[in-house]
């Protein structure tokens, strides 16, 4: 997640509102933004995070030193694309990026 996300991830639903309301094509790097009406999203899975997240805390728990845990990055990455904005847009989405997809919002 970047810093801007950090500052913006509060107003998402305002952001989608007003790329709508301005017929602009967003997109974000959380999912949640194509669920509010963005066009479509594409970054890190925030479920897989919480997951690696979760393993880091159980080795933690179980005496590991934080220090020497390795730090990672996201592996698993998520593409939402909103069907309803692309038609609301005019656009038309490629069926090789619909195939890609994890979830389509019809």
């Amino acid at each position: 997640m970047s810093l801007l996300d950090v500052f913006v991830t509060p107003y998402l639903r305002e952001v989608a509102d007003f790329a709508s309301h301005e017929r602009v094509a967003a997109a974000s790097t959380i999912s949640r933004f194509a669920r509010l009406g963005g066009l479509l999203s594409y970054g890190p899975s925030l479920a897989a995070a919480e997951r690696e997240a979760a393993v880091y805390v159980d080795r933690i728990f179980k005496g590991q030193s934080p220090a020497t845990l390795p730090f990672q990055q996201p592996a698993t990455f998520e593409l939402v694309i909103n069907l309803k904005t692309a038609k609301a847009l005019g656009l038309t989405v490629p069926q090789s990026l619909l195939a890609r997809a994890d979830e389509v919002i019809e």
